[in-house]
């Protein structure tokens, strides 16, 4: 595990809750628990700052940060910084997340599969709900839920995910084009920073 955050005692102690919380496998009750943790760790703002954490350079839409993760690649918790127009489509993470807003506003649109999944590179997912993570709330997800992101607005945001497993170890993760009703392999994307 990195050691660099000054406050990484705390950081610990709160993944150790829970990786305790998720004794046994996720449930959805379980993850409420965990999604606690996480939002009592957004809940330190100054934690996050962009002195530590700078936001994503003029022309990057997102910057994000390993803050730790068990020496398997487990319980991963990373800050991402993203300012407005960063889209990501609609997609699974194949562990179960839990996200936090530290600061600004993401807002996630929640889907249904409504395929049986039987077809390779078939996805046809229904009408989204909308769900907007604000500082003091957050988003627990499981391994085959599927959501996308959009950072609208024009503040810089800075939230918390917390993933069972790092989100470069996710190699079967699916991202959907909904005009088209395919899905396909995600790509990580974004290069996580240290």
């Amino acid at each position: 595990m990195t050691s660099a955050h000054p406050h990484m005692s705390a950081i610990h102690s709160a993944v150790s809750n829970i990786r305790d919380a998720l004794d046994g496998g996720a449930t959805p009750d379980k993850l409420k628990v965990a999604l606690g943790a996480v939002l009592e760790l957004a809940s330190h703002r100054d934690w996050w700052a962009s002195d530590r954490y700078p936001a994503p350079t003029e022309g990057e839409q997102q910057a994000r940060y390993l803050i730790t993760q068990d020496d398997d690649q487990t319980y991963a918790l990373y800050l991402n910084v993203m300012r407005s127009g960063k889209k990501i489509p609609p997609h699974n993470h194949t562990t179960w997340a839990c996200i936090a807003a530290v600061e600004g506003a993401e807002t996630n649109y929640l889907y249904e599969r409504l395929d049986d999944g039987s077809r390779p590179g078939v996805g046809v997912l229904g009408a989204p709900k909308r769900v907007v993570i604000e500082p003091g709330s957050g988003i627990a997800l499981m391994p085959d839920d599927i959501h996308s992101v959009h950072i609208e607005g024009n503040d810089i945001i800075r939230h918390l995910h917390m993933y069972g497993r790092a989100l470069e170890t996710l190699d079967e993760r699916l991202v959907y084009d909904l005009e088209k009703g395919t899905c396909e392999v995600m790509k990580i994307g974004v290069k996580t920073r240290s």
